[in-house]
């Protein structure tokens, strides 16, 4: 049975240090705060997915370091709230707001889990790069995303976690060690959104993102081993990795697929 081990408190509490900004570099080819599956390319995507436009409200569930959303404000010029249940992440988001001045742009410590505090109707469009699978009751998620969203509004959410084919207890455990997660059969997640009233517009087969994503994460932080050891810790660098392989290895075998969903109110 794999030990638990830690991505999100290293990775946000220490979003400043240079070694992280460059293993970020090296996996993504920019810098945009992730720790995600989601590469350069489906980042610009996207924006033109939800129709973003200048003014527009959305919501971003899972917003981690908070990069990502200052760059859409930035680049159009829309208000966005994230919620993140990592204090650090929220710290780092909130100092990088801070820093660049962005008044448009929100970020909230709590749990998507729970009631969504906001009116109905209240967003343009909501999304979340693969964080659901982290989050319990998604039925009661999606009708709540559903509920806050406006009529005709953009719902657009990954899911790296679909099964795919056979996974062994062993896999199941080191690709879980980092925190909670759920793993949806084939469907599931359409069947879901439906019930929660949603129009299921597009499901986009983005399995060998998550495949490359990790194998360029493993590599990047095996250069880099001595130094995010003496931030990590050797035993949490090395569990890091063992996850980073776990994920690659069921990804490149599409034992475990990841699916982009966009979905309309």
């Amino acid at each position: 049975m794999s030990v638990k081990v830690d991505l999100y408190d290293n990775a946000y509490g220490n979003y400043q240090e240079q070694v992280y900004a460059l293993v970020r570099t090296e996996t993504y080819g920019e810098d945009l705060g992730q720790t995600s599956w989601v590469t350069s390319e489906e980042s610009y995507e996207i924006p033109q997915i939800l129709h973003l436009a200048p003014e527009s409200q959305v919501f971003e569930i899972g917003c981690g370091s908070g990069r990502y959303a200052l760059h859409l404000s930035e680049k159009y010029a829309c208000r966005i709230v994230g919620v993140d249940s990592n204090v650090s992440a929220i710290r780092a988001a909130n100092q990088l707001a801070t820093a660049r001045a962005l008044s448009q742009v929100r970020f909230d410590h709590g749990d998507a889990s729970k009631r969504l505090q906001f009116a109905d109707a209240s967003f343009d469009a909501v999304f979340a790069n693969d964080v659901l699978c982290h989050i319990p009751e998604r039925f009661q998620l999606l009708k709540e995303v559903f509920r806050i969203l406006k009529p005709g509004g953009m719902l657009l959410f990954s899911d790296a976690l679909v099964i795919g084919g056979l996974i062994s207890q062993q896999e199941i455990a080191i690709r879980s060690s980092i925190g909670y997660y759920l793993f949806s059969p084939p469907g599931k997640n359409e069947a879901l959104m439906r019930r929660s009233g949603f129009r299921l517009i597009k499901r986009r087969d983005t399995t060998e993102n998550a495949a490359v994503i990790a194998q360029r994460w493993h590599r990047a932080r095996e250069k880099r081993q001595q130094l995010l050891s003496s931030f990590e810790g050797n035993s949490n660098f090395q569990g890091l990795q063992q996850f980073l392989s776990c994920v690659y290895t069921l990804s490149s075998e599409r034992r475990l697929l990841r699916y982009l969903y966009t979905a309309q109110k």
